[in-house]
């Protein structure tokens, strides 16, 4: 089964409070701080967005340079906390098929 962007966002969404605030003092800061560190150390630049649960935006960065991401999850009160992050990152231009499709 495929996820859809969007889905897959909302799932991370849903799990990232939990994750956020059992790390949050190691891995959260203000949102232009954690921004300003993922494009000075890794080149990293916002490539999607979207609204998870309680109003938190969900954010993924990536450097098609150097291939790695970071997803990241900003509370309504501007906190940004790290939820994910990896190698490889590639933009994909692949149709998929419509919602309630089989193929």
């Amino acid at each position: 089964m495929i996820l859809k962007p969007s889905a897959l966002l909302l799932a991370l969404a849903a799990l990232a409070p939990q994750t956020a605030l059992s790390q949050q003092a190691a891995n959260c800061a203000t949102r232009d701080k954690v921004v300003a560190r993922l494009a000075q150390s890794y080149g990293e630049t916002r490539q999607s967005v979207g609204l998870g649960a309680n109003n938190a935006m969900v954010e993924v960065f990536a450097s098609a340079e150097s291939g790695t991401w970071t997803i990241t999850v900003t509370t309504p009160r501007g906190l940004t906390c790290l939820v994910a992050s990896g190698q490889a990152f590639e933009t994909l231009a692949e149709a998929l098929p419509a919602s309630g499709s089989d193929t």
